[in-house]
C-alpha cells in the first residue's frame, strides 16, 4: 500500500494509529466538520484546542461512532471505520473518556469500572485490570464502595477514565477532561495524561484549557468553523499570541 495511509516504520509498526481523510459531518443540514484531516501518531497525544462550538465535540463523536461522517476516511490500526457502528469500533481498541464524564450514579465505583472491563486484545504488556486501576487512582480504591452521585468532579474524572482504560484501549479518546475541575484537579490530569503516554497509549484530547494541552500533548491542532486552522507543537503555539488571540481568545 503506498500514499498518505498505511505508512509503517522500519520494524513494521503502524506509524499512526489514527489517520482523518477530509471528513465531513453534519447535524441534519448543518454541516459541522468541513473537510478535518489529521493523524494520530502512535504512542503519543495529540490535542485539539478551539473554541465552543468549533467541531471539537464532533470530531470525537464521529471517529467513536457516535455521530457517523457523511464524507472522507477514518483509518484505525489501518482499517477504515468511517461506516462502522460505536460498539465495534470499541472493541477494535478505542476507549472513550466522554464530556461530562457520564459515569453511572446509581452503581459504585467498583461496579462502573468492573462493568466496562475487556481483555487485552495481545499478550504483550501489562493490561488495564482493577488494581492497576487503582494503583494509578488511590482515591477510588478507598471510596470504592461509593456510588457515583457521592463523588467529587476530580473523583467522577478519574473514574470515568479509569473505567475507559478497563477497556484496555490502544487509543483513547478524551473530551473536554478539564472542564468543571479546580486547577489543582486540572494539574492532576496532566499528570495522568502524561504517565498514560509513557505506557505507550495513543491519545487524542479535546480541550480549551491551554497550559494542559501544551503540558500533555505532542502536537497541537487548534480548530475553527469545522476546520483545522492551526497545527505545531506546543512550544510554536506559545510563540504564537496572534495565533491564540485569533482563535482561542486569549488575550
Amino acid at each position: 500500500m503506498t500514499g498518505w495511509f498505511g505508512i509503517f516504520t522500519s520494524v513494521g509498526v503502524r506509524r499512526f494509529m489514527l489517520e482523518l481523510d477530509q471528513i465531513h459531518t453534519y447535524y441534519g443540514s448543518s454541516h459541522i466538520l468541513q473537510g478535518v484531516s489529521f493523524t494520530v501518531p502512535t504512542g503519543k497525544c495529540v490535542a485539539i484546542l478551539g473554541r465552543n462550538g468549533a467541531g471539537k465535540t464532533t470530531t470525537i463523536h464521529t471517529i467513536s461512532g457516535l455521530t457517523p461522517s457523511r464524507q472522507g476516511k477514518i483509518r484505525f490500526f489501518g482499517r477504515d471505520i468511517a461506516s462502522m457502528p460505536s460498539h465495534q469500533i470499541a472493541r477494535l481498541g478505542m476507549g472513550l473518556v466522554p464530556q461530562g464524564r457520564r459515569i453511572f450514579p446509581s452503581l459504585t465505583i467498583r461496579e462502573n469500572l468492573t462493568m466496562s472491563a475487556r481483555p487485552k486484545k495481545d499478550a504483550e504488556g501489562d493490561g488495564w485490570d482493577l488494581p492497576r486501576v487503582y494503583d494509578l487512582f488511590p482515591i477510588l480504591q478507598e471510596r470504592e464502595g461509593n456510588l457515583g452521585t457521592q463523588l467529587s468532579g476530580g473523583q467522577q474524572q478519574m473514574l470515568a477514565i479509569g473505567r475507559a482504560l478497563m477497556t484496555n484501549p490502544q487509543l483513547l479518546l478524551m473530551d473536554e477532561p478539564s472542564e468543571g475541575l479546580a486547577p489543582v484537579i486540572i494539574d492532576l490530569v496532566g499528570e495522568i495524561v502524561c504517565r498514560l503516554k509513557e505506557t505507550g497509549l495513543s491519545i487524542l484530547m479535546v480541550e480549551q484549557n491551554i497550559s494542559l494541552a501544551c503540558r500533555a500533548a505532542d502536537e497541537i491542532l487548534i480548530m475553527n468553523k469545522g476546520q483545522i486552522v492551526w497545527q505545531g507543537s506546543p512550544a510554536s503555539l506559545m510563540e504564537k499570541e496572534e495565533v491564540q488571540q485569533k482563535y482561542l481568545g486569549v488575550s
